[in-house]
Parts: structure tokens; sequence; C-alpha cells
């Protein structure tokens, strides 16, 4: 029997999906399958949402790893917590170092982007804080896919078959060894529902389960990622692990149309979702489909990335405050900008002077808001060898430029784009929600909110609409499933618009809502193969 499994030529809607007790929500079935089985174990939602992580780095290497950094919004006891798991640059990486290696921006691949990983230490602070069963648990599904091998989806397959092209030219050189020989050991990517085994990455796992994530940091893997690096070129050392811990954050919310929208602050980029919502805040939107709509919210959103671009970095550096930023009297003057035409986006004076998401729930009214990423594909393309431990490129998202509040600096965090999200109600919470994809992800932020609290649409409905992502200037991407009415009517309007067949740039996400009754109302995205598991 043959077929495609990534080609379907007809209609073909995902559900809303409703539940009691509990829910996972990922990008791919695997994953959720595992958070589902930690809370028919007696987990709860901290503990599903940390095994689907965990399994996410065996069943989709494509897009985060162990070497990743993680964010997390978790609602218990009628509070909303933030974890902000992302790390600095290395105590010996600097901007003369990258000026001297001969790059005049920050390089997307090899050692010199890379930072301190954040991931395996907020699992960690996670489980220490709000987890319920044995943390070595949480790793059992992982460990089984690594050990026994999983079948590749069509989405991760497609990821991963663009990842051979994108490393091909790094083949000879010895930084690179680990990755080919533990993602690509037959020369190539796996094909559709083909096993993928990885067992160095398995004899990780049952590392990390042990020692509670501290061999990563202070044990036998920060000694063999200091080593690596030593040998082949990089600044990453034990010092840097050792002193590496996930920190407890204060989230970030403003009102819109009634409910508190809840990010991570910076130096996330969660914010940018917040400013365009606020710039929102001042137009009534009566209808989706319409240019008028898509127009402003294209506008909103160029005005507050203009913003979030040159202004957020590292909270201890900034010079911008981020109540200034989200103030009202902010929103109002960038609200006036924007017109019939186009704008050519410029940063304000604010002054007053391919990431994986997931989210889960449980019975006690437990949530959580979930992402990891390496930010490009398999990262820097660093793994070190015999271990799994595949190197994130998220220094790449500095700035060289020294007036800027985001240049590179020792012991510094960079831009970072991955954000989860939340919603409230009158301090109730409404649920978790996000969308992967580098700088799509406050985009889809914007878009799945107006969905929902202007347009009253259900959740998989929300995911299913037809977006747009603006790259610069002038430029917008808008997927083919957009009318052609709108399309040609933002043309009119200045956009140099561009339509893209291909939907998986534009953000994989999911939802989990909790109705009043207690109801869980779960969907996921139709660009991934992710499912929602619930009982």
């Amino acid at each position: 029997m043959e077929f495609d499994a990534s080609v379907y030529p007809y209609v073909s809607r995902r559900r809303t999906i409703f539940a009691r007790k509990g829910m996972v929500c990922t990008g791919q079935p695997l994953a959720a399958q595992a958070g589902l089985r930690m809370l028919l174990q007696g987990g709860n939602a901290v503990d599903a949402a940390l095994a689907a992580a965990i399994c996410l780095t065996v069943v989709e290497p494509t897009s985060n790893g162990l070497g990743s950094d993680a964010f997390a919004l978790v609602w218990t006891g009628g509070k909303l917590y933030g974890l902000n798991g992302s790390g600095p640059a290395p105590g010996l990486l600097n901007r003369e170092k990258v000026l001297d290696a001969g790059y005049r921006e920050m390089p997307q691949r090899g050692w010199l982007p890379v930072t301190v990983p954040g991931a395996v230490a907020a699992w960690a602070e996670l489980h220490r804080r709000f987890g319920r069963l044995p943390f070595a648990k949480l790793f059992e599904p992982a460990l089984e896919y690594a050990q026994e091998g999983f079948p590749v989806s069509p989405t991760i397959r497609k990821l991963w078959k663009a990842a051979e092209g994108t490393f091909a030219p790094y083949r000879e050189d010895p930084a690179f060894a680990g990755l080919f020989a533990t993602f690509f050991p037959k020369g190539r990517a796996p094909e559709v529902g083909e096993t993928v085994t990885l067992p160095d990455h398995a004899r990780t796992l049952e590392t990390l389960a042990q020692t509670e994530g501290e061999a990563f940091y202070r044990g036998e893997l920060a000694d063999r990622m200091d080593r690596f690096s030593r040998e082949t070129g990089g600044c990453l050392r034990k010092e840097d692990l050792a002193a590496y811990q996930a920190e407890w954050v204060e989230p970030l919310h403003v009102d819109y149309r009634g409910y508190d929208v809840w990010e991570i602050p910076p130096n996330g980029h969660g914010i940018t979702a917040l400013m365009a919502l606020n710039i929102m805040q001042g137009f009534q939107l009566e209808q989706r489909e319409t240019v008028d709509s898509w127009h402003k919210q294209i506008e909103a959103m160029k005005l507050a990335f203009s913003d979030a671009q040159h202004y957020v970095a590292d909270p201890r550096f900034m010079h911008t405050r981020v109540e200034d930023l989200l103030s009202p009297a902010y929103a109002d003057q960038r609200r006036s900008l924007i017109g019939e035409q186009a704008l050519l986006p410029h940063w304000g004076k604010p002054f007053s002077g391919g990431t994986v998401y997931l989210c889960a729930a449980d019975g006690e009214g437990n949530m959580v808001s979930f992402i990891q990423s390496n930010f490009r594909g398999f990262g820097s393309g660093i793994v070190i060898p015999g271990t799994g431990i595949a190197l994130n490129d998220r220094g790449n998202n500095f700035s060289l430029d020294p007036a800027m509040d985001n240049c590179l600096a020792p012991g510094k965090k960079p831009y970072h784009t991955i954000i989860p999200g939340f919603l409230t109600k009158d301090g109730q919470a409404v649920g978790p929600f996000g969308v992967m994809g580098g700088f799509m992800q406050p985009q889809g932020h914007l878009q799945v909110l107006l969905n929902t609290l202007d347009f009253h649409m259900n959740p998989q409905a929300a995911l299913d609409a037809p977006r747009w992502q603006w790259i610069e200037g002038k430029k917008v991407e808008i997927e083919a499933q957009a009318g052609p009415e709108i399309i040609e009517g933002l043309r009119q309007r200045g956009h140099e618009i561009v339509v893209k067949e291909d939907r998986t740039s534009f953000g994989r996400g999911q939802i989990i809502w909790r109705r009043p009754d207690g109801t869980l109302v779960g969907a996921t995205e139709p660009r991934t193969d992710g499912t929602v598991a619930a009982y």
C-alpha cells in the first residue's frame, strides 16, 4: 500500500476536543500521549507538560533538544507563575571575538551562537516547585522512544530533510561530527514512517533522570560539553554551566476586551504581542474577513515589532522601561500612525522622559503553557558526541552594535523568540495558548487572540484560520487559503504581498480553554502532526 501521508486533496477539518479530567496538546502525537500517561498515573498538569517536553526532544529533534531553552507559565492555586529558562552567553564569548572571526553580524551555526542551555534546568525547577510524580518517571516515555525507536511523522520528516541541506556544507567540520553521527547516521534524513532510535540520547536521559538534571550542569555531561568545546574552538565551559539557574519571573499582562493576556517579560519578546494588542484595543473589529481588518492587524504588529527589536534585551541591560512600552498613551501614539496605506515601520520613543509549544491541564485546575526550542531547527549544529545533546543557536539574536541594549556581552541573555501565552478573566484561568515559529510567534499570538476575543471563534477555528506574517518593510507573507479579495485589497493598500502555499512557516500551536463549569476545550494546529490527548 503506497500513499503520501502529507497530501490531503480534500478539505479536512480537525474538531475541538472536550474533556473534564485532563488534557495535553502538542505538535507530535507521541508526546501528547506521554503527557497523558502521567495524568493517568496520578500526576498533575506540570508532570504532564514536563513528560511531553522531555519526549519532544526525542520525537521532534528537528525543533528542540537537550540543549534547548524553555519558558513556562503555570497556573496553580489561583496564581500565575512565570519561569525563564533561557541561558546567557558564555563568559569567553564577546563582540570582539565574533568580529575577529570575520563576522559583521552573529552567525547562525557553529559554536559562536551557542548560549548556556536552560531547558534541563527549567524541567528540574518546575518539578521541584510544582511536580507530583518522581522526576525519573517523567522520562519513561522519552526513554522508550529513544531506545526502542519511533516512526517519523510527515511534518518532522519535512523539517529533517530541510536540515539535511542546511548542514551539508559542514559535513567535514569536526565540530559538527556529532550532528551527523546522531541525526544522519545513514547519511540522509529519515523517511516518513521510518523508525529512528537515538541510543546516545537515551543514555543521557537516564543520567538526567537519575541526577535530577545535575549532571548536565555540574557533572559528567558538563565535563563532556566542556571538553568538546575546548577541542573544537567553542567558548562554552563547565563554569558557565555550573553557574546557571532557571529564573522565576513575574509575568506581564494587558487587558484586551475584558480579558488579561499574559506573557513572559523580556528578554522574551512576548511583549510584542501585548504592544500590538494595546494598539488594536483602539479599533472596533466587526468582521475578520475584510481588507481593513487585516490591514490594521498587520500595521499594529509592524509597529510593535519595530519597537521590540530595538528595545527588548536582557532586562538587566534595558534602558527602556517595560511600563512605558505597554502604556496606553504610547499605544495611542503608535495607533495614530496607522492610516489607509502600508507603513515603512520604525521604532518609536516610548520613554516618558521550525520551536515546540505544548500545553496541559488537569482536573484540579492546574494549567501549563510551555515552550522550548533550539531556535533554528537543529540549532547551532553542534551535538556533543555520544550524548545526543544538540546545542541551541540562541546567540544568533544578539546584536553586534554597541549602541544597542541587545549587543553581545559575556553573561548576557539574548533577545529571545519563544513565548508561552496565557489568558485569564476576572482573576480566573481561561487557559494556555501558544504558536511556534521564531518571529512568527507574537504574530500568531495576536491573530489567535483576535480570532478568539473579537471574532468569537472556537479554539480549533481560531487556529485553522488563514494567517499573515510580516517579514520586513512592507513585505507580508500570506497563506494561500486567504481569499483573493483580501490579497488584492492589501496590495492596493501598499503591502508587498507574497502568497505561500506551504503553511509550515506560519506557526504551529495549541490551545486549552477551561469553561466556567470546569470542562476543558482543546485544539491543535492543522499545520502540524499534532494531537489533543484527553480523558
